[in-house]
């Protein structure tokens, strides 16, 4: 997921968000909505079978690193971040998963220049790229530290995770359709915008083919409840003066602690949709 706090990858404009907060909304995305990793990284490994390394490009709190841990237990996992707090916060994780040995961080800005010391036959950035002040440069970067017949997986999310029914009972304090408006609004205003990377990719040099991969979330209502919560607060105070009144008073509400609060709520169902594109280095 990304966060616009610049640690590329994870950023979706939050400007005000923390370290800490952000690997919470992560960590509970992978959490939830984790089976599109399932299902990217078999493809990465229907892909690049062999890769013995890997750079995770953006890696946040690690997810992605992990996931690609898990399915190339062969192979050595690079992740790649401009924050200290959300590596170190990757090199834990790998501890816990019993795969320190292979996970190494690297702390860069990539709006600078690429690590020279990072080349691999399998890279990932997954909701990283259009973190980028110049994704087309990096692109480029990347395919000259692809080895021979390396693939890169660019991962977005289609639009934002959401979490209520499109009915409410009669009566109900939440307006109709209320979240699909507050998508809108976080649309105009720039949230998760990406371009079609395919002309992209393919000027860089790779050869490019894309999947879709919708998610329903699987969780608790407990865990459904903590990141609707999560990200609905989010949401919040970049809302202000782009919606009416009643879709911010309906806000409000899922954010109280009322009986139609998030957590006190049954209907709450989380949903997402991920694109990615596989780019291969001839």
């Amino acid at each position: 997921m990304s966060e616009h706090s610049h640690h590329h990858g994870h950023s979706n404009n939050h400007a005000h968000t923390t370290d800490a907060e952000l690997a919470e909304i992560l960590d509970l995305d992978a959490l939830i909505l984790g089976s599109y990793l399932e299902a990217a990284t078999d493809w990465a490994a229907e892909l690049a079978p062999d890769s013995s390394s890997i750079i995770d490009v953006g890696a946040g709190s690690g997810a992605g690193t992990l996931a690609l841990a898990r399915r190339f237990p062969q192979a050595s996992v690079t992740a790649l971040d401009r924050s200290a707090g959300m590596l170190a916060k990757t090199l834990d994780a790998a501890r816990d998963f019993g795969v320190a040995g292979r996970v190494d961080t690297i702390e860069v800005d990539l709006n600078v220049a690429w690590p020279a010391s990072a080349s691999a036959d399998l890279m990932w950035a997954s909701s990283s790229l259009h973190e980028l002040a110049d994704p087309e440069r990096t692109m480029a970067e990347m395919f000259a530290a692809l080895n021979p017949g390396g693939v890169l997986i660019v991962i977005e999310m289609d639009g934002l995770p959401s979490f209520l029914p499109e009915s409410m009972p009669e009566g109900s304090a939440v307006a109709p359709g209320v979240e699909g408006r507050l998508h809108a609004a976080l649309a105009g205003s720039g949230w998760n915008q990406y371009p079609e990377w395919t002309s992209g990719l393919e000027r860089a040099g790779f050869a490019v083919e894309r999947r879709h991969f919708p998610t329903l979330g699987s969780s608790t209502p407990e865990l459904a409840s903590r990141y609707a919560r999560s990200f609905l607060g989010r949401m919040a105070s970049a809302l202000e003066g782009t919606v009416s009144p009643a879709d911010l008073a309906s806000l409000e509400v899922l954010l109280g602690a009322g009986p139609e609060s998030v957590e006190r709520r049954r209907d709450i169902v989380v949903r997402g949709h991920r694109t990615a594109w596989a780019a291969r280095k001839p």
